[in-house]
């Protein structure tokens, strides 16, 4: 029951990106191709609105639910980690056809194989952090 309001919230989440059709194949297709701005306007709008929010919540010394300080350390600056970070993502999701949030929203939809995809992204993040201190950061 104390979790109940994380999967409500989640469910919703799941609803909105489903009929908003960013979970759609066809839609990161066109995104891929460069033949349509959908997609591109939907990550847009998610980077403005997290740009905002996190200056409010630096700038307002906001505090978490729990009453603790809100920190955010400021980002390493590295060119190889976020050039192969990026290159690794864009290739799983242009060839699973989903990025990590609508992978359970697409199990959920009934499309099972994605449990192969999820499976592997797990296996991926558990042989990152087994090689973490060997990659270049």
């Amino acid at each position: 029951m104390k979790y109940l309001k994380y999967l409500l919230v989640g469910a919703f989440f799941g609803i909105v990106l489903s009929k908003a059709e960013v979970v759609s194949w066809y839609r990161i297709y066109e995104m891929f191709q460069f033949d349509s701005f959908h997609m591109y306007g939907v990550i847009g709008s998610a980077i403005a609105v997290g740009i905002i929010l996190i200056q409010i919540i630096r700038r307002t010394n906001m505090k978490s639910m729990l009453g603790t300080e809100i920190n955010i350390p400021p980002k390493n600056r590295s060119v190889a980690r976020y050039l192969l970070g990026g290159i690794i993502f864009g290739l799983g999701w242009a060839l699973t056809g989903a990025c990590p949030g609508p992978m359970f929203i697409l199990v959920g939809q009934g499309v099972g194989v994605m449990l192969v995809v999820i499976v592997s992204a797990v296996m991926g993040t558990f042989a990152y952090g087994l090689l973490r201190e060997k990659l270049p950061h």
